[in-house]
């Protein structure tokens, strides 16, 4: 069917992380990743797709995914010449620790009849069931498999890719032109029907209109009801984890209205179940806000003709 930006699925669950990389908060990812498992109703296999993170604390955070989700099968992947990365076995990844959780403790005994040789046997008490996965190992004889810093820029590129083909769904397939986002006409939402939360830094509130402004945004359900006995934003002190209905641009603030001007494919009936905006360390394509058609002299946001001294 070609790259997945050609053919965007509404998932069944969904989180918005709103960073490229977990490691800044790791906890959370854990988090997301169980509240996401947890409509799983095993009525059909899943694959579970993880990342490539696996040295250091990425590969503690792999077994920790390993150990909470249980998978039946786990395939893992060689690359040629690096042995940096153990077999994860079950033995493995009963006994190692992960980032977030405790391996197994080992007793250490010696067998009868073996001499000097040391086996590792489990101690008393010990839950001998888990985990019970069947590794798959695979050596891929290719050469430049794995070439560390690639990936990044290819991941850069299709995430762009995905943005750029989820927007596509704001054009109109009768017109057969392209729309610049500045001709299509936003939904209008009051400051204080939806609740407001910057995931990736802390920004002061009197700044948060600003980092607001031109942004991509997660629209979200949280289960609260969102109350203001203000007209203005409402501030979130955490970042919730909760369902993601789809994603949208603030394409404008009216301060004076109190009205967030928001662009987003999202259908109306699920519109009416957002109450939270998140916004996060994931941009705008370039090409969006640059090639916008109509446009004379600077571009807000984009323009870099600027003191940097300031």
């Amino acid at each position: 069917p070609g790259p997945p930006f050609t053919h965007q699925q509404t998932p069944r669950k969904m989180v918005y992380y709103g960073q490229t990389s977990c490691e800044q908060d790791t906890e959370r990812y854990l988090d997301v990743v169980k509240y996401v498992f947890s409509c799983y109703k095993k009525e059909v296999p899943l694959v579970i797709n993880t990342m490539g993170w696996v040295k250091g604390e990425g590969l503690l955070l792999l077994i920790d995914i390993i150990r909470l989700l249980s998978p039946s099968h786990v395939v893992q992947m060689d690359v040629c010449d690096w042995k940096a990365m153990p077999p994860l076995t079950p033995e493995h990844v009963h006994f190692s620790a992960g980032l977030h959780t405790k391996g197994k403790q080992q007793s250490k005994c010696k067998q009868l009849g073996v001499g000097s040789t040391e086996s590792w046997k489990y101690s008393e008490g010990e839950d001998l069931s888990a985990p019970q996965h069947k590794l798959l190992y695979v050596h891929p004889e290719f050469p430049r498999a794995g070439v560390a810093g690639e990936a990044r820029v290819h991941s850069g590129i299709l995430r762009d890719m995905s943005i750029l083909g989820y927007l596509g769904h704001l054009q109109n397939p009768d017109i057969g032109a392209v729309l610049p986002l500045h001709s299509l006409v936003p939904y209008q939402v009051p400051f204080n029907a939806v609740a407001l939360r910057v995931i990736h830094t802390d920004v002061a509130p009197s700044n948060i209109m600003y980092a607001v402004n031109a942004s991509w945004v997660g629209l979200c359900s949280i289960p609260e009801e969102v109350r203001s006995q203000t007209d203005g934003p409402v501030l979130l002190t955490q970042t919730p984890v909760c369902d993601c209905l789809g994603f949208g641009i603030v394409r404008g603030v009216d301060m004076e209205k109190k009205l967030y001007h928001i662009l987003t494919p999202v259908p109306p009936e699920n519109l009416r179940l957002v109450n939270c905006l998140l916004l996060g360390n994931i941009a705008i394509p370039n090409c969006v806000l640059v090639g916008q058609q109509g446009i004379e002299g600077e571009i807000p946001y984009v323009t870099s003709d600027y003191n940097y001294s300031i």
